[in-house]
């Protein structure tokens, strides 16, 4: 019986230490800023187990926790100890500062925070005493807190890259769509000027909502109403050679789906069905609510292609599905795979002279990871 005791007992510090531990990582997942620093330093110091403990960053203490307050005006000089040197430091010795008789926290250490190869900030905790014990527990929860800082670093990495993936989606926007836009607008100008300015209008929608500050995800509305401009221009420009139908379940609405990842579909859709047969052709847009997903197809009734041929269409190299600088499909099937997981790609099917169509499906719940973003209002 007193094993089980014993045992309940050291269950449920576990348990505490890794739940006082849950709740500081998100705060340090997000980088050491004084706002972090402040939402995390009170649950360093429930782990420390001490009267006191602060973060500091590279040039200033960021937030501090505990009821001595007597030591705030030298923590920057305890911090820089540990910041000159590198090195996890007991200052005991040095006399923290304190001139408060019997201060609960006459003791402290120092132990450097290291991400990416670098000093990026200081634990320090104060004590009434500071020993070798003080000194071997700070290192642990410092070792901790570094590695929840290198995954900082690693998560900000990954928003870098796929902000510039981003911007070199944009600039993939075929430049041949934006001058035969623009020539087709202004065969309006003379003949007919009202045509003129609502084709204006729509591609002005449509630049807009590509060239915006995206996020990683938008709404399928959103997409929508891209693929809609998108349509109106290209109709403008090959006239009732080109039909389109666009059919979609009004739930599905407001189910978040990857910025820019219909209108590539389309667009070769109309490369495939239209552009290359050279007669009248006919694009639809299908997207059916299933359960827990959204089904989107794309199709056209063009010349098709052999499997080979449609197997290059996700393959990012020369031969790809590219065509014309437009955004290639193997651009929105890389990007589905990193979002959702390998399940959730692009699927093509074609066959000389039955058209081609092209599949996807995607979660109505955002993804919960560290790149994907719910777009701004």
């Amino acid at each position: 019986m007193p094993t089980d005791r014993c045992d309940d007992r050291r269950g449920e510090a576990t348990f505490a230490t890794l739940r006082v531990a849950a709740r500081a990582a998100p705060w340090l997942r997000a980088g050491l800023t004084p706002e972090t620093a402040g939402g995390a330093v009170g649950h360093l110091r429930a782990l420390l187990g001490v009267r006191a403990a602060a973060l500091a960053g590279p040039d200033a203490v960021l937030a501090w926790d505990g009821v001595p307050d007597c030591h705030r005006e030298r923590m920057a000089g305890h911090a820089g100890a540990a910041l000159s040197s590198g090195r996890a430091r007991v200052l005991a010795e040095e006399a923290p500062g304190c001139e408060r008789p019997g201060c609960p926290a006459a003791g402290a250490v120092a132990v450097p925070l290291e991400a990416g190869g670098r000093v990026a900030g200081v634990l320090l905790a104060y004590d009434a005493e500071a020993g070798a014990a003080l000194l071997r527990t700070a290192t642990e929860v410092a070792r901790w807190v570094s590695g929840q800082l290198e995954l900082a670093d690693l998560d900000a990495l990954r928003r870098r890259a796929a902000e510039a993936e981003m911007r070199a989606l944009r600039a993939q926007i075929s430049p041949h769509f934006v001058y035969n836009s623009l020539t087709t607008i202004a065969s309006f100008v003379r003949t007919d000027p009202e045509r003129a300015r609502e084709l204006l209008v729509d591609f002005a929608d449509f630049a807009r909502y590509v060239l915006r500050r995206a996020r990683d995800l938008t709404t399928l509305a959103d997409e929508l109403r891209c693929v809609d401009r998108y349509l109106l221009l290209e109709r403008a420009r090959f006239g009732d050679r080109l039909r389109f139908t666009v059919q979609v379940a009004p739930e599905v609405l407001g189910v978040p789906v990857p910025f820019l990842c219909l209108q590539p579909l389309v667009e070769n859709a109309i490369k495939h069905g239209l552009a290359r047969s050279g007669g009248p052709g006919e694009v639809r847009v299908v997207i059916r609510d299933a359960g827990a997903e959204a089904h989107i197809s794309v199709e056209d009734d063009g010349l098709g292609m052999e499997p080979e041929q449609a197997r290059l269409l996700l393959d990012d190299g020369p031969r790809s599905g590219r065509g014309e600088g437009g955004i290639g499909l193997a651009n929105v099937d890389l990007r589905l795979r990193q979002i959702y997981g390998d399940g959730y790609g692009l699927v093509v099917e074609s066959e000389l002279g039955g058209g081609t169509r092209v599949r996807l499906r995607v979660p109505k719940r955002a993804p919960a990871t560290g790149t994907a973003r719910w777009p701004s209002p």
